[in-house]
């Protein structure tokens, strides 16, 4: 793990941690020194109050965790389906004539141990991305010279659908990974919904007397590791959560056998 991933893994967690202990230990300071100002409070209504704010609270999280989870079964389905479109375009290459056929195969075989390459580390990404559209461009070109060739060539439409199945899952996969994301605002909303639920709640240990830090911290430190969580589903860079790729790997192994056959 490089220092700058370890970085951001522990603002991912002690962010959080900070946005809930803090507020709880302002919430039992202003209690005590609210119960000293006046005697004999009740605490009834700060109790119903704090059962709203921690439902909303509870509500906020399984909404953002829902988001972070349909992102990672996204993530998931669509290294399937590139694995199946690669399979079929590969096989559908050996239908065309030379030099499409070997060239087109050769960069297959390239373009799946970049995918599995940034898989293990994703330092790679920057090249990962540059060489995988330098591909796709590369075999679409292929295609478009085929398609000259012969446009009623029913082989011809079958290898042009599999590049276009292979240039769309491309797209839909660097979207999904770089681009779409929790939005910030969502993020922001349950930063709020946090900081004054559990100042709400430190100010009620405060007003009847039960500071106690150690249950606020494990509270706060429960709550981090939520968010860590939701952030490392969000955020497939940081590697955390990894997405399984035994599916690439299996079809890396396949096209590697075909490769050394010929």
């Amino acid at each position: 793990m490089t220092l700058q991933i370890f970085l951001r893994l522990a603002g991912m967690f002690l962010i959080p941690l900070a946005a809930i202990l803090l507020p709880i230990l302002i919430g039992q300071h202003y209690g005590l020194y609210h119960n000293k100002k006046a005697k004999n409070i009740n605490p009834t209504p700060i109790v119903s109050v704090i059962s709203a704010a921690l439902g909303l609270l509870a509500f906020m999280l399984a909404f953002t965790f829902q988001m972070a989870a349909e992102r990672y079964n996204t993530r998931r389905r669509l290294v399937l389906e590139e694995a199946t479109n690669i399979r079929t375009a590969y096989l559908r290459a050996g239908m065309v004539p030379e030099p499409f056929n070997a060239a087109t195969k050769n960069l297959l075989v390239e373009y799946v141990n970049l995918r599995v390459d940034f898989a293990k580390d994703a330092r790679n990404l920057d090249r990962a991305i540059s060489r995988s559209q330098q591909i796709l461009d590369t075999i679409w070109k292929y295609s478009e010279t085929l398609a000259v060739q012969d446009r009623s060539s029913d082989i011809y439409a079958l290898f042009i659908m599999s590049v276009n199945d292979l240039v769309d899952n491309y797209n839909h996969r660097v979207l999904m990974a770089l681009q779409y994301r929790i939005p910030i605002a969502v993020y922001w909303v349950l930063f709020l919904v946090g900081f004054f639920s559990m100042f709400i709640l430190g100010y009620q240990f405060g007003v009847t007397g039960r500071k106690n830090f150690w249950i606020s911290f494990v509270l706060s430190v429960v709550f981090a590791l939520v968010m860590l969580l939701i952030f490392a589903l969000d955020r497939p860079e940081v590697n955390l959560i990894k997405v399984g790729q035994n599916s690439m790997i299996s079809l890396q192994q396949q096209l590697q056998a075909k490769q050394n056959v010929r």
